[in-house]
């Protein structure tokens, strides 16, 4: 580990490092007995995943409290990789509130607009994290907007502020030709949602969308949703208490608020990831299979052996390597940059791999 962070209520930090040795113990044990969660998984993966579900499960019992749910999930986390190449300013007092990190060395135009994953509930140091890694290993500049959150705000306040943001870009002069909407998880489902957004607004449509283990139906779809729960750090009930938060009060069909049942057509293509073991895999498969119909370009990569939002172990994993290396060869082909990167219908990363 690079670095680790404890912070926070002295309650927090004494339960989250109990239970993190609790959890490293129990793989160190299971694997000495040829018990491994997952047998292509190293201790690390298998750790992280453990340890960040028991985390999950214990802040949604605090979620009362939201503002507590929220603190006990960043009172104990590690970091794998340090990127002090990434300069990260926050936006000014006229601006929307987020944060531009920018490499020190450009090897891309683009400019990714990066919505944060967190079930729109939660915005976790390891977010903040995540996208200094992209800024990092793809070389460009990246704005990450700080949007609102449920339960304290529902929708359409993530998606006004998507709006927002993609008005921020175009109002300093970025060339759309050269903007990347991204986004994992919950983010994924910003992303694309507010590409549906911009188009029904009139504004020119971004180069690229990108979701990473995006949440593509805010209802039940799939096995996957439950039955890989036993692999992944998000459970399947999660998925369901952050669609209600995200609904609020109000009467909203499941369908208002899927990218599934949007229409894509001529929104540009469409890059996705996505880990074989994890709960979204069979709605991003389905979501994938959709705009495909559609007559819009969209493609699937799937990593048989990973979970939710693997890309996060950076260069330490080979998976996470590769998905981040054809974010950076899609992104060079959004923008005209001859390369190996093919923007097939529905291609999974097993099929081009045999």
């Amino acid at each position: 580990m690079k670095k680790t962070i404890i912070q926070g209520r002295v309650s927090h930090k004494l339960r989250s490092m109990a239970i993190s040795g609790w959890i490293a113990a129990k793989v160190l044990i299971r694997r000495a007995l040829g018990r491994r969660l997952v047998a292509e998984w190293p201790f690390l993966v298998e750790y992280g995943t453990l340890y960040i579900r028991a985390q999950f499960n214990h802040a949604f019992r605090l979620s009362n409290d939201i503002a507590a749910s929220r603190a006990y999930f960043d009172s104990l986390y590690a970091l794998l990789e340090t990127f002090p190449d990434v300069d990260v300013r926050p936006t000014g007092e006229c601006e929307p509130r987020g944060h531009w990190f920018v490499p020190q060395v450009r090897h891309s135009d683009a400019t990714l607009l990066h919505f944060h994953g967190g079930g729109y509930t939660f915005y976790a140091g390891v977010s903040h994290h995540f996208t200094a890694c992209l800024a990092h290993t793809l070389g460009a500049a990246v704005f990450a907007p700080d949007y609102r959150l449920t339960p304290e705000h529902p929708h359409p306040a993530q998606l006004e502020d998507g709006l927002a943001a993609y008005n921020y870009l175009l109002e300093r002069g970025i060339d759309p030709a050269t903007i990347v909407l991204c986004g994992d998880s919950a983010g994924g489902h910003l992303a694309l949602m507010t590409l549906v957004r911009l188009h029904q607004a009139g504004l020119p449509k971004p180069a690229l969308t990108l979701g990473l283990s995006p949440w593509t139906d805010v209802g039940r779809r799939g096995e996957s949703q439950f039955g890989n729960d036993p692999y992944d750090l998000v459970q399947g009930y999660m998925t369901l208490q952050f669609a209600d938060w995200l609904k609020g009060d109000q009467i909203l069909s499941d369908a208002e608020l899927s990218p599934i049942c949007q229409d894509f057509h001529d929104l540009g293509p469409i890059y996705l990831q996505a880990g074989g073991k994890e709960i979204l895999v069979d709605m991003i498969r389905d979501f994938a299979a959709t705009v495909a119909a559609q007559g819009s370009r969209v493609r699937l990569d799937v990593w048989t052996h990973m979970n939710h939002e693997f890309h996060a172990y950076g260069d330490y994993l080979p998976e996470s390597r590769d998905a981040l290396a054809r974010l950076r060869e899609a992104i060079a082909w959004a923008l005209g940059q001859p390369n190996g990167f093919e923007a097939d219908a529905c291609t999974e990363y097993d099929c081009l791999r045999g």
